[in-house]
């Protein structure tokens, strides 16, 4: 129990500490240049959401900032975001203060991997890139106790087969704990969802040929390369052996097992 503790104290450390006076420190955001090609999956999510979510109790599960949380309020939903870094949620809560929403909103600091919440409350549970920093039985157990038998789980996670992304892991240690980069997910970390759920669907796979437009991102040719390489994408990720090498990976559980 102890190792749990220090493993997740060290995790709050690392996001109080990323999110303190470090915003700027190119040392400690160098991974931002990925992003620059992230938004064909988060319009994805956001579509998956908007049309789910109006009137719905979702959450935002290790919420961060509250990106996905506010998509969620702006969407209709009655959202929930929760984090263990008290820095994330304060910044979180102070934004929330200065703008208004149709949903309702709510930031918590929280455990992920034994939450507050009481069993079946969730309609919908989002899930950005988080499970890798957790416990997996523990998160997938507790997302099946909170989730309504009804309900759904979206989930986004950078995925851990192809060699040249994990060896940029191993080398910027400055950017990561040390759980997250042995924990990324593979092929049998998704499929071992069944456990818990009785539906877990493999949605689409994102950002492989698309990663070469990443040297371009500030320039004039950077959009239409990335729509280029996006195109690429398209075919390449519906491959069966090829798409696992992709950097990203959007998967729906549903249909929770309440053990």
């Amino acid at each position: 129990m102890q190792q749990i503790e220090d493993r997740k104290l060290k995790e709050q450390e690392l996001h109080d500490h990323l999110r303190s006076d470090l915003a700027n420190d190119p040392y400690y955001t160098s991974n931002k240049k990925f992003y620059s090609i992230s938004q064909s999956n988060n319009d994805y999510v956001k579509q998956w959401i908007a049309a789910r979510c109006p009137g719905k109790q979702v959450l935002d599960y290790c919420c961060g900032n509250g990106q996905h949380t506010f998509w969620l309020a702006e969407a209709g939903a009655e959202a929930y975001g929760i984090d263990i870094s008290p820095a994330s949620i304060g910044i979180a809560s102070a934004e929330s203060a200065h703008r208004s929403f149709p949903g309702r909103l709510q930031f918590l600091v929280m455990d992920a991997e034994a939450t507050d919440f009481p069993d079946s409350f969730f309609d919908l549970i989002v899930v950005s890139g988080v499970l890798h920093h957790l416990d997996l039985e523990r998160a997938y157990r507790e997302l099946a106790r909170i989730l309504k038998p009804a309900g759904e789980v979206i989930c986004t996670e950078a995925l851990r087969h192809n060699p040249l992304i994990h060896l940029y892991r191993k080398l910027t240690p400055h950017l990561r704990s040390a759980w997250e980069t042995e924990h990324i997910l593979g092929r049998s970390e998704i499929r071992g969802a069944r456990r818990y759920f009785d539906g877990v669907e493999l949605a689409r796979f994102f950002h492989l040929a698309d990663l070469a437009a990443i040297p371009f991102r500030n320039s004039a040719a950077f959009s239409p390369l990335l729509r280029a390489l996006e195109s690429v994408d398209s075919v390449l990720l519906s491959l069966p052996v090829i798409k696992w090498q992709a950097w990203m990976a959007v998967f729906v559980l549903s249909r929770p097992k309440k053990l």
